[in-house]
């Protein structure tokens, strides 16, 4: 029996990243192999029978103590507690391949020791830069920034790239600097997937090997969804509210367009962005986060859904999930948003944080007559059903890891866990 065993930091979805870690092993569990799942203790965590081997709770949005400050900064870059939790599990379930997610501060790479040392084969998907830049996004209050690239992470302290905080950089870049020296994720990571090119070009310009390195695209289950004629007149963000988003440039461009804006989800910057929804004469409506079923009517209700980052995303789930439900996309032209957005067919691309561009983007899509929209969401669907299918993910999947050793003779399915 072929045993998966699939790590995040979060056991719910909190983002694009925790989906596919669910999907994931939901995916495999359905072709009939055992699965685990191993992430840290949280309030929001929806239930699972592998609770009891999860990592103690590490969250950055509460006050500690000194001492407990000082715990959480050493777990942060080397997590004892983890990598037993996880030495358990290995004891237990005996898994024969792992598959990490995003694990990094919260977990740290222990957890990838305590598998390598156990033999057990590891691949990582990489959801967004940290294998490359100390900070995450290769952005920082100045705008895109790689100084990082030539190795000097003094620049994370100096620039102050963790949330302007100079005690949380300063941490961070120690924690990059003690990483990179002992090779705590190259020397233990068999394959870093990545989902779009642009992350796989990215990773290599940073010094990754490409042999390292697979290109398998993320999915989307389309037997569960429909694409639906287009009636509504709003438009719709979903995602984390944070500055690398842009959900300001939306609103902003939303609010000169005339056109209704529905924004679904929640982040470090939610007050800030109802603050500033109350100085601008638009209709916005915040709707908080939103479950699966949720967020899938509040895309079938609307006109267009936009995509408005600044950061260089890697291949957003909302995208291939608008689409997957006919629903064409707006996006900005930055990492790899472009590679999902078929200029004038699936949707239509507009310069970082330019407004303009994005207004008339956004009076196009409302003066566009109904089916003409509906026709490029079906265009959408199908485009998503043949590139980014669940079939292709997981051939591509089972090929890799394969390669690692891992028998892939597929068995009889026998349901999904959590």
């Amino acid at each position: 029996m072929t045993r998966l065993v699939s790590l995040n930091s979060y056991h719910y979805r909190r983002g694009g990243s925790d989906v596919v870690y669910f999907e994931h092993d939901a995916l495999f569990a359905d072709l009939g192999w055992d699965t685990a799942m191993f992430a840290m203790h949280h309030p929001l965590n929806v239930e699972s029978r592998w609770s009891e081997y999860f990592a103690q709770e590490l969250e950055f949005g509460f006050s500690y103590n000194a001492l407990d400050t000082l715990v959480r900064a050493g777990r942060v870059i080397y997590s004892m507690d983890a990598r037993r939790q996880m030495q358990r599990l290995i004891r237990d379930f005996k898994p024969t391949v792992a598959h990490a997610h995003c694990i990094y501060h919260h977990l740290s790479p222990s957890v990838l020791s305590a598998l390598k040392d156990a033999g057990v084969p590891v691949v990582m998907t990489a959801h967004d830069l940290k294998l490359a830049c100390p900070a995450y996004k290769m952005l920082n209050d100045t705008g895109i920034c790689e100084k990082c690239r030539g190795g000097n992470v003094l620049h994370v302290a100096a620039n102050r790239c963790i949330r302007g905080s100079l005690g949380a950089s300063m941490l961070v870049m120690l924690e990059s600097a003690v990483h990179k020296s002992l090779g705590m994720y190259r020397k233990n990571l068999d394959r870093v997937v990545v989902p779009s090119r642009f992350f796989q070009n990215k990773l290599v310009e940073w010094g990754w090997s490409e042999e390292q390195i697979a290109y398998i695209p993320n999915f989307v289950d389309m037997e569960h969804l429909t694409p639906r004629p287009v009636t509504g007149n709003s438009v719709l963000y979903f995602g984390r509210l944070a500055p690398e988003k842009g959900v300001d440039t939306l609103m902003h461009a939303a609010a000169t367009a005339g056109v209704a804006l529905n924004i679904a989800g929640t982040g470090p910057s939610e007050d800030e962005l109802k603050a500033l929804a109350s100085t601008i004469d638009g209709d916005i409506t915040f709707l908080g986060r939103l479950e699966k079923d949720a967020v899938e009517a509040a895309i079938t209700a609307s006109r267009v859904v936009v995509l408005p980052s600044r950061w260089y995303e890697n291949a957003p789930m909302s995208v291939l999930e608008s689409y997957g439900l006919g629903r064409t996309v707006i996006g900005a032209r930055i990492g790899g948003i472009p590679e999902l957005v078929q200029e004038g067919e699936t949707g239509f691309l507009f310069d970082v944080d330019n407004i303009d561009q994005l207004t008339d983007l956004l009076r196009k899509v409302a003066s566009m007559p109904d089916a003409a929209l509906t026709q490029m969401g079906h265009h959408a669907s199908d485009w998503v059903r043949e590139q980014f299918s669940l079939n292709r993910y997981r051939s591509s999947m089972l090929e890799l890891y394969g390669e690692l050793g891992v028998s892939t003779n597929l068995e009889v399915p026998h349901g999904r866990t959590a």
